[in-house]
């Protein structure tokens, strides 16, 4: 459902991957040009073994420079225009603020 929506965003050059990987981790859902990663969370995320895991794997991510979201997926399915909103705060800055061309540099 998120893909879906998040490949029918008017914000042109939000390109995302699906299932990228980064390191010796698969991501959810990665925006290369803003190193903005989204991740989403069923109910065995809380579970300590599972959440510590999370955290480890959150920390290495960030210490790549990437910036990580997380969403439960229960938020997906009852309110995904809020979870939308987030992500385009998280890209743009602000809910009032234009979209830019946002541009990829390949290494």
């Amino acid at each position: 459902m998120l893909w879906r929506a998040l490949k029918e965003l008017p914000m042109e050059g939000s390109h995302f991957r699906r299932q990228a990987p980064i390191g010796s981790y698969i991501v959810d859902f990665l925006c290369p040009a803003k190193h903005l990663i989204i991740e989403l969370d069923g109910g065995h995320h809380n579970e300590d073994a599972t959440a510590a895991r999370d955290l480890e794997r959150q920390r290495w991510l960030e210490n790549e420079g990437c910036r990580v979201i997380r969403f439960w997926n229960s938020e997906i399915t009852s309110d995904l225009t809020a979870v939308l909103e987030r992500i385009y705060v998280e890209l743009y800055g602000s809910r009032e603020a234009e979209t830019i061309k946002l541009k990829h540099r390949r290494k």
